[in-house]
C-alpha cells in the first residue's frame, strides 16, 4: 500500500504530462479567433506591400515529365537565388527592365507553401533528411529577401512584430488564466490586456538583438582600426582578449536569445512585468535547468505535431465529405461541357493539398464568381489550420514558462498577475490614507 501510494505522489510530482492538456486550450474558440485574425492582418499588410513589386520574373520555362510538356512556370530571382547563386547578378540586370514583377509577399508565401508540404510529405515518409532539406531551403530564401529585399523585410517585420505581439500576448494570457486558474476571461478583456503591455511585448524580442548588435559594433571598430598600416595589426593582437571577452558574450546573449524567446511572452502575462523582466526570466531558466527545459520544448513540439496531423485530418475529412454529398447533387457540367459543375468550381479536396488537387476551370462570369467565393471559404477553412498551430505554439510555451517558474523559483503553478487585485490594493491604501488623515488629530 505505502508502494503504491508513493508512485501516486510520484507521478502527481511530474510536471510535463501537464502539457498535455495544451490541446484542450488551443482549441479555445478566442484563441483561434484571435490567431486568425492575426494571420489575415499579416496577409492583408503583405498583400498591400506587394504592390510595390519588387521580385524580378523572368520569361516561363516549359516543365516536361514524361516526356509531355505538363506546364509552364515563370522563374523568379528567389529560384536563380536558391539553384544558381553565381548567375543571381547576370539574371538581374538581364530581366529588371524587361522582366515582370511580382511581391515579395507573394513570392515567399507560394515558396514556403511548397516547403511545408513537402517538409509534411518527408516527415509521413519518415525521411528525415528530407525534412531538413525543405527547411534549410526556407531559411535560404529569408536569406534572400533579407539581403536582395532588405527595406521591404524590415517593414514587413515591424508590422509583423507589431501584430504578433498582441496576438502573441492575447493568447498567452488566455492560456495563462486558463492553466493557472481555470478561468476562461472575454476576448476583449485580453485584447485590452495585451494592448496595455503592448510596449513590453513589443520590446522584449529586440532587446536581445540590439544588445548582440552593440557588443558586435565594439569587434567591428576594433577590426576597422586593424586596416591602419603598420600599427592596427598590433592594435588587434593586443585587444584580441577583450573582443574575445565581448565575442563570449555575444555568444550568451544569442544563446539565451534563441532558446529563451518562447518564454519572454508568457513571462510578460504571468508577471505582469517589463521586457527586462522578461529577458532576465527567460536567460535565467534556460541556464538554470537547460535539460528541463530542451524536455518540456521537445514534449510539447512532439505533443503539438501529433495534435496538428488530428486538426489537419479532421478538417480533410470535413472538406472531403461535404464534398462528396454536393457531388452527388450536382450532376450538371459547366458551361463548356468539359468538366462536371462542381469539379470545375471546387477541385476534389486531399489531405496534402486541402483546397484541392486540380485546377478550377471557369468559362463564364458565374463560374468565376462561384470560384471566388469557393475559395474563399476554403482559405478560411485552411486559415484556422494556421491558426490552431500559433494558439498551439502561444499555449504550450505558456505551459512550459509555468512548470520552469515552479521548478527554478518554486512558485505555485496558480499564482498569476492580477491587474484587478493590483488597482483594489491600491484604492484600499489611497483610503486608508484618506481615513488616517481625516482622523489625525492635528488637521482638527
Amino acid at each position: 500500500m505505502d508502494g503504491e501510494k508513493e508512485s501516486r505522489i510520484l507521478f502527481v510530482n511530474l510536471l510535463f504530462p501537464k502539457i498535455f492538456k495544451t490541446f484542450r486550450m488551443a482549441i479555445q474558440p478566442s484563441k483561434l479567433i484571435i490567431a486568425f485574425l492575426a494571420i489575415a492582418v499579416i496577409c492583408l499588410a503583405g498583400w498591400i506591400m506587394d504592390f510595390s513589386q519588387t521580385v524580378v520574373v523572368g520569361p516561363q520555362t516549359q516543365i516536361i515529365s514524361n516526356e509531355q510538356i505538363t506546364t509552364k512556370a515563370e522563374t523568379t530571382e528567389l529560384q536563380i537565388y536558391l539553384t544558381s547563386p553565381a548567375q543571381m547578378q547576370s539574371y538581374l540586370e538581364r530581366y529588371k527592365q524587361k522582366g515582370q514583377r511580382t511581391g515579395v509577399f507573394s513570392t515567399l508565401w507560394h515558396f514556403a507553401a511548397l516547403k511545408f508540404h513537402g517538409a509534411l510529405k518527408s516527415l509521413f515518409a519518415f525521411n528525415l533528411p528530407g525534412v531538413a532539406a525543405n527547411v534549410a531551403d526556407y531559411f535560404r530564401a529569408m536569406r534572400w529577401a533579407l539581403r536582395y529585399h532588405w527595406f521591404y523585410c524590415i517593414v514587413f517585420f515591424v508590422i509583423k512584430l507589431a501584430v504578433i505581439s498582441i496576438a502573441g500576448g492575447a493568447i498567452c494570457r488566455l492560456a495563462a488564466l486558463q492553466f493557472a486558474r481555470g478561468e476562461k476571461p472575454g476576448l476583449s478583456e485580453t485584447l485590452r490586456f495585451s494592448i496595455k503591455k503592448f510596449v513590453s511585448l513589443f520590446t522584449a524580442p529586440l532587446a536581445p538583438m540590439a544588445i548582440i548588435i552593440f557588443l558586435g559594433l565594439f569587434i567591428f571598430i576594433l577590426g576597422l582600426i586593424g586596416n591602419i598600416p603598420w600599427i592596427g595589426e598590433l592594435i588587434i593582437g593586443i585587444t584580441l582578449p577583450l573582443a574575445l571577452i565581448t565575442g563570449s558574450l555575444v555568444t550568451v546573449v544569442l544563446i539565451g536569445a534563441v532558446a529563451g524567446f518562447n518564454l519572454m511572452y508568457p513571462v510578460i502575462v504571468y508577471e505582469g512585468s517589463d521586457c527586462f523582466d522578461a529577458i532576465s526570466r527567460s536567460f535565467s531558466y534556460v541556464y538554470s535547468k537547460p535539460w528541463r527545459m530542451v524536455f518540456y520544448t521537445v514534449i510539447a513540439g512532439l505533443y503539438g505535431a501529433i495534435c496538428y496531423i488530428f486538426v489537419r485530418f479532421f478538417v480533410f475529412l470535413l472538406l472531403l465529405t461535404t464534398h462528396l454529398f454536393l457531388r452527388l447533387g450536382v450532376w450538371a457540367d459547366n458551361s463548356s461541357k468539359q468538366l462536371n459543375k462542381l469539379a470545375a468550381i471546387w477541385p476534389e479536396p486531399s489531405f496534402m493539398n486541402l483546397p484541392g488537387t486540380q485546377g478550377f476551370v471557369t468559362t463564364n462570369w458565374s463560374e468565376s464568381v462561384a470560384v471566388f467565393l469557393v475559395y474563399l471559404s476554403l482559405l478560411v477553412v485552411v486559415g484556422l489550420v494556421v491558426s490552431f498551430i500559433i494558439s498551439f505554439y502561444f499555449s504550450a510555451n505558456t505551459v512550459i514558462y509555468s512548470l520552469m517558474r515552479n521548478k527554478v523559483d518554486g512558485t505555485d503553478l496558480e499564482e498569476i498577475y492580477n491587474p484587478f487585485a493590483e488597482l483594489t490594493s491600491q484604492s484600499r491604501e489611497e483610503t486608508q490614507t484618506s481615513e488616517n488623515a481625516g482622523t489625525n488629530p492635528e488637521n482638527s
